[in-house]
């Protein structure tokens, strides 16, 4: 049975109509897997459905508690205390380990295997009611900022299929602008939940550095640039989804210090008069596209309207070496997740099992000395240090999300010399050449997307707000940071920027509430 106005609430929403008795949490996972099946196939953001664990879930029999114990829904599916109680959501294909579904991150070296266990994420969304109904399309280990994996295909933005959704978090972002799942599951280590919000006109937050617990499997990812959350249409879900998650795990190295209030409760706070600057110079691009610096000088007239003091001015960090400090930390991180798959699936890993950008940075990563990691942590920290002086005057930095509209699906892909050398590095004695090598490898991707790595570097929240449209019709989103911590701040400003400007019930012509029939 199809719930016919599932498209028209956000997440909280829904799960109000299932503790109302409205809507049954059962209906709600049909909705899902009809848009799966109706959708998907123009997208390829869904690349694993779980539909008989869903409706099981759902409807009560508890097949889904699983390695965790935990179970979202009581008898013959009456919802639990969960305030997402119900809801459908789906998780990325990386880092979300659900016991018994596969988790390949896009690889097809890592094609056959399936965790055991239940990350602490996984488990913490499960308490919070969410009914899990399939895995989404990402870039092999989360690497490129677009969402082209050999072993998957490419994912495919609703608001032009032609278009890139971003990455790393592509397919999730698909799912939610073409409404399969009001929210989804995200990760971001280089703007990977922003990219992909910008790209697809969602509402996408990367939290502050230790918010949300990666464990058991990691203690951090890529150095510390790696934060794990959602991507949602209303600024509410987001929020919280944070109040659910946030906290330390056990097996944390750190955690962000904890809000003084609920992430939910911010939302309809006042923000107070908040001291904004504005920049549209690229961070470690070279240019930026006219219609993303109109989209930053709108939004600043929107935050001066609203009463916030507003001024033109950006950090001053050394953004050549933040650049390759960046890669470095890549570089080695890949190596690493390169040797992990070889370890989770008992075997050497093979050059045929992963894509080539993948065997070239696991290359470069293995050629990178102890001393070129801690030199580009140290980096990283005097990037931060830069950061926190600039933010002692200003209580939030406004920058586009991205450089550009969403550039075509295969535009930042290697072709012709540059995919034959990409191919021939591995094997070729390196030396001195091999970091200006690794900045070049991310050259084009910058210039498209190169706004939100470094809020990874320096570890603060960052958000990505629907408040623009090309001439094309395609989303600009508009980047927010806040100091260290402060995630409430963020969520307090977008709450007043949604109600000034709403952008939930905007959607792509093409996939709309009549799709799914």
């Amino acid at each position: 049975m199809s719930f016919a106005e599932y498209e028209r609430y956000d997440g909280l929403g829904l799960a109000e109509l299932v503790r109302d008795r409205q809507v049954t949490a059962g209906e709600l996972v049909e909705a899902a897997l009809a848009r799966i099946e109706a959708r998907n196939p123009a997208l390829n953001a869904v690349v694993h459905t779980m539909a008989e664990q869903a409706q099981a879930e759902a409807s009560g029999e508890g097949a889904w508690a699983g390695a965790s114990g935990d179970s979202s829904l009581g008898a013959a599916g009456e919802p639990s205390s969960g305030a997402f109680a119900g809801v459908p959501l789906v998780l990325k294909d990386l880092m979300a380990a659900v016991a018994g579904e596969p988790l390949t991150s896009s690889c097809r070296f890592l094609a056959n295997y399936v965790p055991d266990h239940d990350s602490e994420l996984v488990r913490r969304l499960r308490r919070a009611g969410f009914v899990f109904v399939g895995k989404t399309n990402t870039p092999e280990f989360g690497i490129m900022a677009v969402t082209e994996p050999r072993f998957r295909g490419p994912a495919r933005n609703p608001w032009d299929t032609d278009r890139t959704t971003g990455g790393s978090s592509g397919g999730s972002a698909a799912a939610v602008a073409a409404g399969i799942t009001p929210l989804a599951h995200g990760g971001d280590g280089g703007g990977s939940i922003r990219i992909p919000a910008s790209c697809c006109g969602l509402f996408g937050l990367k939290p502050s550095r230790g918010r949300v617990p990666l464990g058991p499997d990691f203690g951090e990812a890529w150095g510390g640039f790696v934060q794990e959350h959602v991507l949602t249409r209303s600024v509410r879900d987001s929020a919280a989804v944070l109040d659910a998650t946030s906290g330390a795990d056990e097996s944390a190295p750190y955690a962000a210090p904890p809000s003084a209030r609920s992430f939910l409760s911010a939302v309809t706070a006042d923000p107070g008069r908040l001291r904004v600057a504005f920049t549209s110079e690229p961070f470690f691009g070279r240019s930026t596209h006219a219609e993303c610096r109109a989209a930053v000088e709108n939004a600043a007239k929107l935050c001066e309207s609203l009463g916030h003091e507003v001024q033109e001015a950006a950090p001053r960090f050394d953004k050549a070496a933040a650049r390759r400090a960046f890669m470095v930390v890549v570089a080695a991180s890949v190596a690493r997740d390169v040797q992990r798959a070889g370890e989770l699936m008992g075997q050497g890993p093979t050059k045929a099992g992963f894509e080539p950008a993948t065997w070239f940075l696991r290359s470069a990563g293995r050629r990178l000395s102890a001393e070129d990691y801690e030199a580009a942590l140290d980096t990283a920290h005097e990037v931060r240090r830069s950061f926190a002086a600039f933010f002692a005057d200003f209580d939030i930095l406004l920058t586009p999300t991205l450089p550009q509209p969403p550039v075509a699906v295969g535009a930042l892909q290697p072709h012709g010399l540059d995919a034959a050398a990409l191919a021939l590095l591995p094997y070729l004695p390196l030396g001195p050449a091999l970091q200006p090598l690794l900045v070049k490898f991310a050259t084009d991707t910058w210039e498209a997307m190169g706004n939100t790595m470094v809020f990874n570097q320096t570890g603060q929240p960052a958000m990505s707000v629907p408040l623009a449209w090309s001439a094309d019709g395609l989303p600009i989103g508009l980047q927010f940071a806040a100091r260290y911590g402060e995630e409430a701040t963020l969520f307090s400003l977008a709450g007043q920027l949604e109600v000034a400007r709403p952008w939930a019930q905007r959607r792509p012509p093409r996939f709309s509430d009549t799709a799914a029939g």
